[in-house]
């Protein structure tokens, strides 16, 4: 632990902190070359892919394995032990897509992290645009989640809500790349004074800014900014148990006919009962089914005997 002399003394008291949240799946090794607020990783987090010289056996072993320390562990972004997910969500620029936000919510339920959806560029929204993403924040706080949409972008009533939220917890900051992460980061805590960039318009997404997993204090919390990511595939579930990380579909099964409904053809179906109703979501019933064929369709990834 020679390389700590040269850290603050604040950094120094909180490295039993940086050392559960950081995903390291590779141990203290891993930290050498760490500086405070950002690590060395054994991951490219711009493009997902693993570093040169890192096997494969032992990347799925980091992946996959958690030791007794670990309380929860997501693969992207790549970290560990946290209280709460702040999803930082583009409402245009790039454009809203609610499947992504579907597939960040389900990888949280499924590591049992608690998410808070905070709608980001409200600023750029007309009347009729904005009234649609109010009808959507009310949707999504019946499931239940916890849903911040500002009236404006980054008004101080939603970042006072936000910091009370996370204060005291260990808490990560997710979201498409060009989402706003850095901003909002920014906004939170000015002096952080965090790189943020444009978003192409021939593309419709935003450019890496943030290319590391970087430990942040702001106000009583500690919080991790993290790179973003333009896809998100990395469900690793059966399909048959995807229901159970939609909450409002699993409040709605114990009244299905077949205690092994998967919602998708079976008849007395409950779920599909309550999307006819308006009860459940359309758009969450339809990026499930989207979910349930890829997981279902996908091709099992056989690998080599020590490989």
């Amino acid at each position: 632990m020679i390389f700590l002399s040269r850290w603050s003394v604040e950094t120094r008291k909180n490295f039993s902190v940086i050392k559960r949240l950081l995903w390291c799946p590779f141990g203290r090794k891993d930290l050498s070359n760490a500086g405070p607020g950002q690590f060395s990783q054994t991951q490219d987090y711009a493009t997902g892919r693993r570093r040169r010289g890192v096997s494969s056996r032992r990347w799925q072993q980091g992946i996959h394995s958690q030791n007794a320390s670990q309380k929860n562990a997501l693969v992207r972004p790549p970290i560990a032990n946290i209280d709460q997910a702040i999803v930082a969500t583009a409402t245009t620029q790039p454009e809203f897509s609610s499947n992504l936000l579907d597939r960040q919510l389900i990888a949280l339920e499924i590591g049992k992290i608690k998410p808070i959806i905070y709608f980001t560029k409200t600023d750029l929204l007309d009347d009729k645009q904005l009234d649609y993403f109010k009808a959507l924040a009310a949707d999504y706080a019946k499931i239940p989640y916890q849903v911040i949409l500002p009236d404006q972008a980054f008004d101080e009533n939603s970042l006072d809500h936000l910091r009370q939220l996370f204060s005291g917890k260990e808490n990560v900051i997710m979201g498409q790349t060009g989402a706003g992460k850095s901003t909002l980061l920014n906004h939170l805590a000015p002096d952080l004074n965090l790189a943020t960039g444009e978003i192409s318009t021939a593309l419709n997404r935003g450019k890496h800014t943030t290319r590391k997993v970087a430990l942040l204090r702001v106000n009583d919390g500690f919080i991790a900014d993290t790179p973003g990511f333009s896809s998100y595939d990395t469900l690793e579930i059966d399909y048959r148990e995807l229901a159970n990380y939609f909450p409002e579909f699993k409040r709605a099964s114990v009244k299905c006919r077949f205690r092994g409904c998967v919602h998708v053809n079976e008849p007395d179906c409950e779920v599909k009962r309550q999307v006819a109703a308006g009860d459940i979501m359309s758009s969450r019933y339809e990026n499930y089914l989207q979910l349930y064929t890829d997981i279902k369709n996908r091709k099992p990834n056989y690998k080599k005997w020590g490989s």
